[in-house]
């Protein structure tokens, strides 16, 4: 056969074209270029035309494609999905009919259960089950991608007990279906697999409360297994709105899709948003019953980006004002230290996520002298002029008085240091998604609160989702470092998450991730959260209150921000 002189792919880890017959896979093409790749390990995943895809991609035209290793988020998703299927094959090789339910993300690692079974899992099980998965994983089984008509892939999860998988694929009316067989098993994912399961080779599957957790590698050294800890608060957290998911029998998308195409999304609506509301007077009455008890004067409130921080306050304010006690709030911004004394990041910009970007001593001094009932000067920080001024604003805390603050920093002991443990109440906000695409795909609550930010930024701000994405990072970074590793020196967690919200926020998002343009590196992201969105019923955000925490991203709040 005459070689088509044409058909060439550019490899940017080369910097290159490079010649194809046509026909071949990327991972035919890996295989003969991949000692020239410069990649921290084998190749996890490629991106066509910033795209990410699965190294089978076969070629039939010029492409630009890039390979990337599990170091990056990309590919990192790839090991971990790959892994789940692993474990699905144990199960379904030692103990088949099992249900595996992979629920969460927690403690660097994914918490799964047996469905339907909490007392299965105990240490033997586990234990069998690891040492399955080391066999499939030295037998270096491929995971071959396939795509059918969808109406055969629903006949197929049929026939291997996969009801949830089919409950989806009968809701979002795609023509074909994209799924993966390893061996003699199928699973379907909403990303790329690696090549093969000898990939693999660190992990770790531990006895982890009620169920067990999956563990990958280290992300900061892959050779090493991602150490784990005890998280219970975190947990407790998540399990409370999974057992509410149960009791309402809505815990995928596909029971979603279902309640909105019946008209229940009214029902679903105020019952949801009722749940918030329990949450919050619960909270509220907990920090009165300590007030009255001569603690808890300061409420501090943190969590991550797009949690939902600021809307927290404010309901929480309310209910505290219900119970006669009057929420006086300070502004953490305003004591950031002056713009030349104020630490920089790894790029050499201003770290204002740090906490040594805020005056400790200054803070902690007029907190102390607010609890003794003095009258305090208070602070502005002028971002114009990158200055602490004082405009003659005064605070005193009177009798029913209490302090709330906002800020990423609120779990962290080092900045009220000086402050009584008893004179403290600490509230941890973040949207703890439990709702499941399916029994083995978990929604990340990151991609929440991205999504949310996207809206927020792009009608607030004036922000494409291409800046957004891009930004995002940096943001995930600063919250790995100043928010994450306190958040169990929470006295409550209050979980941000609406059961119906990715359905609303679809409507808004998909418009704006549709902006990407394909040339940019943002577009992978872009298009993956696309593809996630298309898994929902789209739902009309009429019958949102207006104090509902959505509105802090959507617009129509009764609140001010």
């Amino acid at each position: 056969m005459k070689r088509n002189d044409d058909l060439k792919v550019f490899c940017k880890n080369t910097d290159e074209y490079i010649d194809i017959e046509g026909g071949e896979t990327l991972l035919d093409l890996y295989e003969t270029i991949k000692g020239r790749l410069g990649l921290q390990g084998d190749a996890a995943c490629v991106l066509v035309n910033n795209k990410v895809e699965d190294l089978h991609y076969p070629v039939y035209a010029p492409k630009h494609i890039e390979f990337i290793d599990a170091t990056s988020n990309a590919g990192y998703r790839a090991l971990t999905r790959s892994l789940c299927m692993v474990l699905y094959k144990a199960l379904n090789d030692l103990y088949p009919g099992k249900r595996l339910c992979i629920q969460h993300s927690i403690s660097n690692g994914h918490y799964c259960q047996i469905k339907h079974e909490e007392e299965f899992l105990t240490a033997e099980v586990i234990a069998q089950l690891k040492q399955r998965m080391a066999e499939i994983i030295a037998a270096d089984i491929p995971f071959v991608r396939r795509e059918r008509l969808t109406t055969d892939v629903i006949e197929m999860f049929n026939k291997q007990g996969l009801k949830d998988k089919v409950r989806i694929l009968e809701t979002v009316n795609q023509l074909y279906t994209v799924f993966y067989r390893l061996d003699d098993i199928i699973d379907s994912f909403y990303g790329p697999l690696v090549p093969s399961t000898g990939m693999l080779k660190v992990f770790d599957l531990v006895p982890y409360e009620q169920g067990m957790l999956l563990l990958g590698p280290d992300r900061k050294d892959m050779t090493q297994v991602a150490r784990w800890e005890p998280q219970p608060k975190l947990f407790q957290a998540f399990t409370d709105y999974i057992n509410f998911n149960k009791i309402i029998r809505l815990g995928d998308v596909g029971e979603l899709n279902r309640a909105i195409q019946a008209g229940y999304a009214p029902l679903l609506i105020n019952v949801v948003e009722a749940l918030h509301n329990k949450y919050f007077i619960q909270i509220a009455d907990e920090i009165t019953r300590r007030y009255h008890e001569g603690g808890a004067r300061v409420v501090l409130i943190a969590g991550p980006s797009s949690s939902g921080k600021t809307t927290s306050s404010k309901r929480l304010a309310i209910q505290l004002i219900t119970n006669c006690i009057v929420p006086k709030v300070i502004e953490l911004d305003n004591y950031f230290i002056n713009r030349d004394r104020t630490p920089r990041d790894e790029k050499g910009d201003y770290d204002y996520e740090s906490l040594y970007a805020l005056d400790l001593e200054q803070f902690n001094q007029d907190v102390t002298d607010l609890l003794a009932g003095k009258e305090v000067a208070m602070p502005t920080y002028n971002f114009k002029t990158g200055q602490r001024e004082y405009l003659g604003n005064t605070l005193k805390l009177e009798k029913g008085d209490i302090l709330l603050m906002e800020g990423i920093h609120g779990l962290n002991p080092e900045l009220t240091r000086n402050i009584p443990e008893d004179q403290k109440f600490r509230l941890f906000v973040s949207a703890l998604t439990t709702l499941n695409i399916d029994d083995h795909n978990w929604i990340g609550t990151y991609d929440n609160r991205l999504l949310r930010r996207i809206i927020r930024d792009h009608k607030y701000r004036g922000s494409s989702a291409q800046q957004t994405i891009q930004r995002w990072p940096s943001v995930r970074r600063g919250e790995e470092k100043w928010i994450m590793p306190f958040h169990e020196n929470a006295d409550a967690m209050f979980n941000s998450s609406l059961l119906f919200e990715l359905a609303v926020m679809k409507n808004y998002a998909l418009p704006i991730l549709q902006q990407v343009p394909s040339n940019a590196p943002e577009y992978a992201e872009a298009s993956r959260l696309i593809k996630f969105l298309n898994y929902f019923e789209p739902l009309d955000e009429k019958d949102i209150p207006s104090t509902s925490l959505l509105r802090e991203f959507l617009g129509g709040s009764s609140f001010h921000y």
